[in-house]
């Protein structure tokens, strides 16, 4: 009887969801022009880097060393991780900072011309600071750099899908 329940309340769950039209986020649909793709990148060693070039690759990309053999280079001229003091507590020690991470990056097709003008983006994160913890202290800003890295690859690849879609809703016109 207790199957037979938990059976109908998994089909109830599988029908909603399908019926309200949630999917899961597949990989991203990435311009045409990025089939054969040189990553120019600040810092290539980066956390960013490194999530960006699996995530192209996921989508399909063929990531090329030299530029002559690209349809399309990825210029990526700023990628800056920076603290922020954001308040100092009575004793005049840092009580609470702000990670941030700065992208920018553009698109150029093989002739060099843009396909996508430069865009900035930023993402920032507090953190309380307690110094009578701190290597938990070191974990965590550790963590939340990971965490702004992976985030600042998706932002990236959506605004790189989204040139996609606008680019093959302008080609069925």
């Amino acid at each position: 009887m207790k199957s037979i329940l938990i059976y109908s309340l998994l089909v109830l769950v599988v029908a909603a969801t399908s019926g309200c039209g949630f999917q899961l986020r597949g990989e991203a649909d990435l311009p045409v022009a990025m089939q054969s793709t040189h990553l120019q990148i600040a810092d290539p060693g980066s956390d960013f880097a490194r999530g960006l070039e699996r995530s192209l690759q996921r989508a399909g990309v063929n990531l090329v060393d030299n530029n002559s053999a690209a349809t399309a280079t990825l210029d990526i001229p700023v990628n800056r991780i920076s603290q922020e003091i954001l308040s100092i507590g009575a004793n005049s020690r840092v009580r609470e900072f702000s990670i941030r991470h700065n992208v920018t990056f553009r698109l150029l097709d093989d002739k060099g011309n843009e396909i996508i003008t430069s865009q900035h983006l930023e993402l920032s994160r507090p953190l309380s600071f307690d110094e009578s913890e701190i290597l938990a202290s070191s974990r965590e800003q550790e963590f939340v750099r990971q965490e702004l890295a992976q985030t600042m690859v998706r932002q990236v690849m959506l605004r790189l899908a989204q040139i996609s879609v606008t680019t093959s809703d302008a080609d069925k016109s």
